[in-house]
């Protein structure tokens, strides 16, 4: 019998989705979850394993720990903002049970594996994809024959084995909704602009894409594009619609689903006969005849990252899409009648007052159903933390500043001329120039008005972002005050 293994995304700050799924571990404006599709897929290859994703299931670090005692080995998927909290869990967890092996996966320990390995509560970690990897360990393979394991050897220096190859046959990984199944309640996650109650899978690994911020491809997945076979796919969904019969939406939460358009078409011939509702993301350069073949097949909503209405600054970040390309993008899914969520980013490299101002021009111009406005973070390992970090951008050289104390993201990231406070004031001027517009709002709440589920669902999400607008507004005023304070000290001096 493998080790008793628990697969954690573990208790954090309050409503944080610490991801496994998600472009940036934060405590969204709205209250959401995504599923932790990563831990997902080794739970499903161990006999007596759980995955326990805390958060949502609003499992505390007590419970957890209590939790802990009936378990061998424990998977930890970390974050960036949540390593240090993570840490502190896991002492607590071995602690309570001395005899628990404890591995941390996740982008944050493959970036800094010797920086994770200083801390004691940490057994080993694995490096990017850890599927394979983790559950060899729990069947009692050596950690010195794991490949992509970095570990404390005997004289307690750090030990990087040989990288582990990329997943070549997705085919042969579980289905994740079998997991889903059976350790998760499903009505737990909410994204605000999908359908509730939504479940969520891969039918992609890696990203071909080079935009300089993406967390993931740069540190995780890896650039090279693997995909699941269309009939492997169709298998699962045919599952999941016969678990959950009541699930309004499916979701592709990979950003690769459309990059090809013989293998997309392909897909959704197996998709239409199974008159599904389903979403994924997108980028803009996926062509009409695509995006058509999509509709027909039961797709509803597509997330497309647009970032931001300076053609410069796509240039910069390697985005390798155009306004042009964008503006006709959203033309042809109207047509169609395609719903777009639209995510765009301040404070990337090159940004101005002036290019901020184009941004918000240009979603507005867009004009897609909804949008979620997101602060520039410079994760470690990526080409946008190198770049920010060489020209002395990261404020106090604090990379570890990127959410407040209830996890919402803030500016850590600060431009000559773009103080970080006013990329934080214009994020909620963002929302609020788009939102407060009767052209937007007006179709949201007719949308839900005799809904009686939607209309509870909007009133408790306009509720949680109009408390958040509060006290960023709030956290703006008193930033200025005390750079306003500093500057009138040194003045004296």
């Amino acid at each position: 019998m493998p080790l008793k293994t628990l697969f954690l995304n573990p208790p954090s700050f309050e409503n944080f989705d610490g991801g496994a799924g998600s472009r940036w571990p934060a405590t969204r404006e709205i209250e959401s979850y995504w599923y932790p599709v990563w831990l997902a897929y080794p739970a499903g290859m161990l006999e007596g394993s759980r995955l326990l994703d805390a958060n949502p299931h609003h499992v505390s670090a007590d419970q957890t720990i209590d939790i802990g005692k009936d378990y061998d080995f424990v998977v930890l998927f970390t974050s960036t903002p949540g390593f240090e909290g993570d840490v502190k869990l896991s002492g607590l967890m071995k602690k309570a049970n001395p005899n628990l092996k404890v591995c941390f996966v996740g982008p944050h320990v493959t970036v800094s594996p010797d920086h994770a390995l200083g801390h004691p509560e940490i057994d080993f970690i694995v490096r990017r994809e850890f599927d394979y990897a983790v559950v060899e360990y729990a069947n009692g393979k050596p950690l010195a024959e794991i490949l992509g394991a970095s570990f404390r050897g005997p004289d307690g220096k750090v030990v990087h084995n040989l990288d582990r190859p990329s997943i070549e046959n997705l085919d042969a990984l579980p289905h994740v909704v079998d997991v889903y199944k059976r350790d998760l309640d499903v009505t737990r996650y909410n994204v605000p602009f999908l359908e509730h109650p939504y479940v969520a899978l891969y039918t992609t690994r890696g990203c071909p894409a080079q935009c300089t911020f993406c967390l993931w491809p740069q540190t995780h997945s890896g650039h090279a594009w693997r995909k699941r076979s269309s009939d492997d796919i169709a298998a699962e969904m045919v599952k999941a619609k016969a678990y959950w019969p009541k699930v309004k939406e499916f979701f592709f939460d990979d950003d690769t689903f459309n990059i090809q358009k013989a293998r997309t078409v392909e897909l959704c011939s197996k998709l239409k006969p199974l008159g599904l509702t389903w979403s994924c993301t997108s980028r803009v350069t996926t062509d009409f005849e695509t995006l058509k073949a999509m509709k027909d097949a039961g797709c509803r909503l597509l997330i497309v990252g647009f970032e931001s209405g300076d053609a410069q600054i796509l240039k910069n970040i390697k985005k390798g899409a155009t306004l042009e390309r964008a503006r006709q993008f959203v033309k042809d899914c109207k047509k169609l009648g395609l719903v777009i969520h639209g995510d765009f980013i301040l404070g990337l490299p090159g940004e101005t007052r002036e290019t901020i101002r184009r941004t918000i021009d240009f979603a507005k111009e867009l004009n897609v159903e909804t949008i979620q406005v997101s602060v520039a973070h410079a994760y470690p390992g990526t080409e946008f933390y190198d770049y920010v970090r060489d020209n002395n951008f990261i404020i106090n050289n604090q990379e570890k500043d990127m959410v407040d104390i209830g996890g919402h993201q803030v500016a850590h990231v600060q431009y000559p001329g773009l103080p970080a406070d006013y990329t934080m004031e214009m994020v909620h001027k963002f929302y609020d120039e788009y939102y407060f517009r009767p052209k937007v709002w007006v179709p949201i709440v007719m949308g839900s008005l005799f809904k009686t589920e939607d209309r509870k669902r909007l009133f408790k999400e306009a509720k949680e972002f109009l408390t958040l607008r509060k006290s960023r507004i709030k956290a703006v005023r008193e930033a200025r005050a005390k750079q306003a304070a500093r500057e009138a000290e040194t003045a004296k001096v």
